[in-house]
């Protein structure tokens, strides 16, 4: 079932760039796959958050919100690949927020010897990105699948936050960096960033077809992130000075 049109009457442009969500790979992980293939990359079995405590997060987060619509802050590849059915999608910007490459990754597109590093959502001078409501109906569903993806493992934190659209300020939830992690490492230069992000290489690729992936999809969706545009020129110029 695709994404109902009523869902981009604020941002018609959008109807095709933002995937079906029935069609995604993020709806219905398949966790046993997943673990099988942590497991033969060296991965400890507690790699990822159980369920029964991503459970508690969600339900912690959504608590004295019953019955009503949700709102949601999508700032990487939620924004084009939410996975979630929504009826309403507004740009949005997060004023006390940034995209941040501050998660540690030593499995998708880096390794335990050669670690790589992933956006997240961190504190900062503000994040630009977009918002989709969540009919209050579907909240239970929706959450559900949204917060199997987002909270798989002990990166993230559920919280609301508050935000400004063209339609008026909402308060949407969104998937911030938890610094009592030992996967967020918030203190790296920017020019370590670009040398790690440069050579990493996992089983989901490298760390630089991640960041172009990220800055692609971000100009597709009219977002200038100043900080991603810098931070890949400094990737290609280490990949251009670095021998085949």
């Amino acid at each position: 079932m695709p994404l109902p049109d009523k869902a981009f009457r604020h941002l018609p442009h959008l109807r095709d760039r933002i995937s079906d969500p029935a069609t995604s790979f993020f709806r219905d992980l398949d966790m046993d796959m997943i673990d099988a293939q942590l497991r033969d990359l060296g991965a400890p079995d507690d790699w990822r958050r159980p369920c029964e405590a991503r459970e508690v997060l969600r339900r912690d987060a959504l608590r004295g919100r019953e019955g009503q619509d949700i709102w949601v802050f999508a700032y990487g590849s939620l924004m084009w690949d939410p996975a979630v059915y929504f009826d309403e999608l507004r740009r949005a910007h997060a004023p006390q927020h940034a995209r941040c490459f501050c998660l540690w990754d030593e499995y998708a597109r880096g390794t335990i010897d050669q670690p790589g590093l992933m956006a997240a959502l961190d504190t900062g001078g503000g994040c630009t990105g977009y918002a989709f409501r969540i009919p209050a109906a579907d909240v239970e569903c929706e959450t559900f699948h949204l917060c199997a993806r987002e909270l798989i493992g002990s990166a993230y934190l559920p919280e609301f936050v508050a935000l400004t659209t063209d339609q008026g300020p909402v308060e949407a939830l969104t998937f911030t960096a938890d610094h009592s992690s030992e996967n967020i490492v918030t203190d790296i230069p920017v020019e370590t960033q670009a040398r790690m992000i440069a050579i990493s290489a996992g089983f989901l690729g490298t760390g630089l077809e991640y960041l172009e992936n990220l800055a692609r999809h971000l100009t597709e969706m009219e977002i200038d992130d100043p900080y991603i545009t810098d931070l890949l020129r400094r990737v290609r110029a280490i990949r251009d000075e670095t021998p085949a």
